[in-house]
C-alpha cells in the first residue's frame, strides 16, 4: 500500500470529478436537462473485487480500484441531492477501451474509444424520465 500513489490517484479520480460537478453545478441548475456523467470502472466494484470468476480479480491496482469505488457511490449521493431538480447523476463504465492508461493497454483492450464512448453520450442525453444514481455500462446495471 503507497499511501503518495493512492493520494494521486484520488487526486484525479474523486476530487478532481468532485471540483469539476461544484464548478459546473451552478450552470446545470439552470439548465432543463442537466447531466452529470461520471466515468467509473467495474474494478471498483465490491461484487467483482471478490469474484474470483472476474477477469480483474487477479489485478492488484487497489488505489484505482478503491478511487472508482468511491467515484459511484459519490455518484449516488449526488443523485439523492438533486433528485427534486431534472439534473440526473449516473457513473458508467465504458469497458476496455484502447488507451494509453495502463502500459499495453492499447494493444490488449478490445474496444475502440468510439465504441467506449457510447454510453457516454448514451447518459449525457437522457430524456427527463431517464435513470439517475445507477452505474451502468453497454449491457445494463453493473453491481457493486
Amino acid at each position: 500500500m503507497n499511501a503518495e500513489l493512492f493520494r494521486e490517484t484520488f487526486e484525479t479520480n474523486v476530487f478532481g470529478a468532485v471540483t469539476v460537478v461544484r464548478e459546473f453545478l451552478p450552470l446545470l441548475r439552470e439548465s432543463e436537462a442537466g447531466r452529470i456523467v461520471n466515468v467509473s470502472s467495474t474494478m471498483g466494484s465490491l461484487a467483482d473485487q471478490t469474484d474470483p470468476a472476474s477477469p480483474y480479480y487477479a489485478l492488484d491496482v487497489p488505489a484505482y480500484r478503491t478511487s472508482k469505488l468511491a467515484l459511484t457511490g459519490i455518484t449516488v449521493a449526488l443523485a439523492k441531492e438533486l433528485a427534486e431538480t431534472p439534473i440526473k447523476v449516473n457513473a458508467i463504465c465504458p469497458g476496455s477501451v484502447q488507451t494509453d492508461l495502463a502500459p499495453g493497454n492499447r494493444e490488449q483492450a478490445p474496444d475502440t474509444p468510439e465504441e467506449g464512448s457510447r454510453i457516454v453520450a448514451e447518459m449525457a442525453t437522457l430524456g427527463p424520465d431517464g435513470p439517475t444514481g445507477r452505474f451502468v455500462d453497454r449491457e445494463g446495471s453493473v453491481p457493486w
